[in-house]
């Protein structure tokens, strides 16, 4: 799992903390084998650094559903207009990656979908959204052991404080399948993807 280099046991600055151990998760009843016969489409986003790789890799590793990190996709099949020097990252032609994913989300075999942004994929695509949270103190840390510029780290940061990709879900998908956990420790990390797993084998 996440090597987690260094555990803070406080904040910089409070944030909200609805799920402090990563235990309650309240997933909304699989509707994707009743409506379609098919399995569940799950989307794993959040600020850079609060751990979508590792959560998105077990989860799919665990259960046989296909693992897309959006990020891959956009570099191996340019999915972009080119590299942003500014921002340090390509800049996403949203409309490709759409296109790109339709025949895989619509087909509903299953899939676990990575990435640090949602507002763009279609509403009906997905079962699940779970946003995942950072206290700030360990999301710099994880930050910075990643060799990001200061820059890159200070916009990642506000990003979490302010809940940028928690409003951009809550704004894009129905409440009930929106879920927000805590991704700090190890700990928590292992409890949201048995929780996942458990979900999904429920609803086979």
């Amino acid at each position: 799992l996440f090597d987690i280099h260094s555990i803070k046991c406080f904040e910089l600055l409070p944030q909200p903390n609805p799920q402090q151990d990563g235990i309650t998760l309240n997933l909304p009843e699989n509707r994707c084998k009743m409506e379609t016969g098919g399995r569940p489409n799950i989307l794993v986003t959040g600020t850079p650094g609060t751990g979508k790789s590792t959560i998105a890799q077990q989860v799919a590793e665990a259960t046989g559903l296909q693992y897309i990190n959006v990020g891959d996709w956009v570099k191996q099949k340019e999915l972009h207009d080119g590299w942003n020097q500014e921002f340090d990252c390509f800049t996403v032609d949203e409309d490709k990656v759409v296109d790109a994913l339709e025949d895989v989300m619509s087909s509903h075999t299953g899939a676990v979908v990575d990435y640090h942004s949602c507002d763009f994929f279609p509403e009906r695509w997905f079962d699940l959204v779970l946003v995942l949270r950072c206290e700030t103190r360990v999301l710099y840390d994880r930050l910075q052991a990643r060799g990001y510029s200061e820059k890159k780290v200070q916009e990642n940061m506000e990003c979490e404080i302010m809940q940028v990709v928690l409003e951009e879900a809550r704004e894009s998908y129905k409440s009930e399948i929106v879920q927000e956990v805590q991704s700090n420790t190890v700990e928590e990390m292992e409890t949201n993807i048995a929780n996942i797993v458990e979900w999904i084998r429920q609803h086979r």
